[in-house]
C-alpha cells in the first residue's frame, strides 16, 4: 500500500475519532475547533454569536489551512495535514447535509429548534478537505514541542489568594 493511501486513512480515522481539531489558517495561532467528519472532509461551523470564533484564523473560501489532530487515547499530536478551505453557501444541498451532521454534534445550543436558521443567517459553514499527504505523522514528527503561550484572556487574570483559604485547607485535612 502506498504512503499516500496510508496517510489518507490515518487522516480520516484520526479526524473522525477526535472531538477537536486544531486549525491554523493564514492568520493568528492555531485554534481548537469542534467539527464532524462528513463526506471526506472536516466540516465546522462558526463566526456567529455563541459559536466558535473563525474570523481571527483567516479562513477564506479557496484558501489553505493546516489541521492538527490529537490521538483519542493518548491526547498527543497524531497527524497534521494540509487542507483546502471551502465555504458552503447557505441553503444548498452540500450545506444542508453538512449542517445536519453538525447539528447532531452541537452541544448546549440555546436555540436547538431554530439552530439551522440561525446558522444560515449568522454563521459560516466550512469544509476542510485534505489537500495532500500528512505533513506530520508517527515516524515523521518534528523535534520541537510546538508549545505556545496561552492566548490573552480575561480568564487568566491572577488575583491574590484569599486570606482565609490556607486555614480552610488545613482544617479539611484534620477531619
Amino acid at each position: 500500500m502506498s504512503q499516500g493511501l496510508l496517510d489518507r486513512a490515518l487522516i480520516e480515522e484520526a479526524t473522525k475519532k477526535s472531538g477537536l481539531i486544531w486549525v491554523r489558517g493564514t492568520a493568528g495561532p492555531a485554534r481548537a475547533l469542534w467539527h464532524v467528519w462528513h463526506d471526506g472532509a472536516a466540516c465546522l461551523v462558526g463566526g456567529g454569536a455563541g459559536e466558535q470564533p473563525l474570523a481571527a484564523l483567516g479562513l477564506v473560501d479557496g484558501g489553505n489551512a493546516t489541521v492538527t489532530v490529537r490521538s483519542k487515547d493518548k491526547g498527543g499530536r497524531l497527524v497534521a495535514w494540509p487542507a483546502e478551505v471551502r465555504e458552503l453557501p447557505p441553503g444548498g444541498e452540500e450545506w444542508q447535509a453538512a449542517v445536519e451532521e453538525l447539528k447532531g454534534k452541537r452541544l448546549n445550543a440555546p436555540d436547538a429548534d431554530t439552530l439551522t436558521e440561525r446558522w444560515a443567517r449568522e454563521c459560516r459553514v466550512l469544509r476542510l478537505t485534505p489537500a495532500g499527504g500528512a505533513e506530520q505523522r508517527p515516524g515523521r514528527m518534528p523535534d520541537g514541542s510546538h508549545a505556545a503561550p496561552p492566548l490573552p484572556s480575561p480568564a487568566l487574570t491572577r488575583r491574590p489568594v484569599p486570606a482565609a483559604l490556607p486555614k480552610l485547607l488545613r482544617r479539611g485535612r484534620k477531619g
